[in-house]
């Protein structure tokens, strides 16, 4: 991509997407990256009120507004009729934001809240695009594919889902911390360290199945530094069992600072949403996939088969997964350095470290049009 030159000039970006930590860090990835490049741009994030937004956000720096608006996929009755009955204050809420912030291009991430707010761009006549994480798109995203000017992908096989010609493969975006985590990535020698990770609101059937496998192995794995994201509601007694078993641990509901884990992790094992296998990507972190079952279209597991397939993860139905099989399989990986090296090296070629930057030349290109 072409490096930051003088035809390029401050830039309005207004991001719009959320509902999950997978949707948002790439767009704090694609903030962090206009600011970077072009330090006079603005940027404003517009998203729902929910809490994991709101505080995922916050915690950027970057201004956020909000607006009501709920979700469609997979809701009873009531729940439809209420996201019905709001979507006019949606889109009449979204007018109001774009036109006071006018900004020179609309980006959406994906989540719920993508839908009324780039579809009001797209009614203001304002350049849009919209960034795919996953293999098979969400329903918001495939809707919007059909208006906006540009569709940016992480994974080569989700183009089916699109319009041929408006396309374009970025990669998944990484926050700049991350990048600098993979160019200073801990020696693999001495004590390894295992990271367990369930995405960002954790994964309740994984922390059962990491301690009962390692409570079926406390010798081998009292060799190991255990580093475990548990989510809100099993970090206590996930924390509890490590404790008992005397395995050195840091365990919290959720972990701010995860360049600084993955610049430690030897091994991951984690569900396989886009955005964490864009980040073990760019550092080089071998991983055991678990992905999660009930995701949409299957997406997961069709994330995960591409890192599988290039040698750098292994992967595991959770159906098909025992507490046993998968404590056999860290010690089998993470006590084979050779492996380590070769799983390693093979994921980092998976890893799009320049995402960002390729996103931002393409809303450059749209906001001079």
């Amino acid at each position: 991509m072409k490096d930051p030159g003088s035809d390029r000039k401050a830039l309005r970006l207004l991001l719009t997407g959320g509902g999950t930590g997978g949707h948002l860090f790439p767009a704090v990835a694609t903030a962090e990256q206009v600011q970077a490049v072009l330090p006079e741009s603005s940027v404003l994030f517009v998203g729902t009120r929910r809490r994991l937004d709101r505080d995922s956000l916050a915690r950027s720096g970057f201004s956020v507004k909000t607006i009501h608006s709920y979700g469609f996929k997979g809701k009873n009755l009531w729940e439809l009729a209420k996201a019905m009955l709001v979507l006019p204050l949606s889109l009449l809420e979204s007018c109001y934001q774009i036109l006071k912030f006018n900004p020179h291009v609309v980006m959406g991430v994906g989540g719920y809240v993508t839908g009324p707010v780039v579809t009001a761009a797209w009614l203001l006549r304002r350049p849009t695009l919209i960034h795919e994480q996953n293999s098979v798109p969400g329903l918001a995203n495939r809707k919007l594919g059909r208006l906006v000017d540009r569709i940016c992908l992480s994974l080569p096989q989700s183009e089916k889902y699109f319009a041929a010609g408006k396309t374009v493969l970025t990669g998944n975006p990484v926050r700049r911390a991350i990048i600098e985590a993979g160019r200073n990535k801990r020696s693999s020698e001495g004590r390894k360290t295992l990271l367990i990770l369930g995405g960002s609101q954790g994964a309740q059937a994984i922390n059962e199945m990491v301690v009962e496998g390692l409570r079926g192995g406390i010798e081998a794995f009292s060799a190991l530094q255990v580093i475990h994201q548990t989510g809100r509601d099993g970090e206590q007694t996930v924390r509890d069992a490590y404790e008992a078993m005397g395995i050195d641990h840091q365990v919290s509901a959720f972990f701010t600072d995860m360049a600084e884990l993955y610049r430690q992790a030897d091994l991951i094992v984690s569900r396989a949403g886009a955005t964490t296998l864009a980040e073990i990507g760019v550092v080089g972190a071998p991983a055991v996939l678990i992905p999660y079952p009930y995701a949409a279209d299957n997406h997961q597991e069709k994330n995960g088969a591409w890192y599988v397939d290039s040698g750098a993860a292994v992967m595991f139905a959770q159906r098909d997964l025992t507490p046993q099989r998968l404590a056999e399989e860290i010690l089998r990986i993470i006590n084979d350095q050779a492996r380590l090296d070769s799983m390693s090296k093979a994921m980092k070629k998976l890893g799009i470290v320049d995402a960002a930057e390729r996103i931002v030349d393409i809303c450059q290109e749209l906001a001079r049009k």
